[in-house]
């Protein structure tokens, strides 16, 4: 039996090296690791792509935790069932639990829609924050740099072309910012 790892983060920020220690720590091979960055949530990713590749009948695939495998609770079951399939078993480590035998099948797949569900309770929180704070008056986004007052004065007087080249702006945001005022007056 042969082991192998999987290692996934969502983004560029976060880090693949304490889920790759953590695969070197239970033995697998450096060059057996095989990991992917990016919160696709498809199941075609590079790393993946070359793990099915490589493992055989008898293999084992070490994961550090569920939610590195499958990004949502239908990727994960397909595939455990694909590496099932294959007579690959998977462990994944903070959970302690294999998909060997029919009870470890059905544990991950409690244990991922456990996870699904968290994932989604996490979302609508952040949204319920970002609400609360727009109620607040707290504004998102990147900070106006155009002088709307000084856009909407020399309209006046030159015209749009004529704004846009002094401001060194583009003529859309002359007038989108016009077209602004005038619908604040209406």
């Amino acid at each position: 039996m042969r082991t192998f790892g999987y290692a996934r983060v969502s983004t560029s920020q976060q880090s693949l090296e304490l889920q790759k220690q953590t695969l070197l720590k239970e033995g697998v091979k450096e060059t057996r690791i095989f990991s992917d960055v990016g919160s696709r949530t498809n199941l075609d990713r590079d790393g993946l792509n070359l793990l099915r590749i490589k493992v055989e009948e008898g293999d084992l695939v070490f994961v550090t935790r569920l939610d590195r495998l499958g990004s949502d609770t239908g990727e994960m079951i397909k595939l455990v069932q694909e590496f099932s399939d294959l007579g690959v078993c998977i462990r994944f480590l903070k959970e302690g639990i294999s998909t060997e035998g029919p009870m470890g099948k059905m544990v991950v797949t409690i244990l991922s829609a456990v996870a699904d569900a968290e994932r989604t309770r996490i979302l609508e929180r952040t949204n319920e924050g970002r609400i609360e704070a727009m109620s607040k008056g707290i504004k998102f986004g990147r900070k106006r740099t155009v002088n709307r007052a000084k856009v909407i004065e020399l309209a006046k007087n030159i015209g749009a072309t004529e704004t846009a080249r002094q401001l060194n702006i583009g003529r859309s945001t002359v007038y989108a910012i016009l077209k602004e005022e005038r619908s604040k007056k209406s």
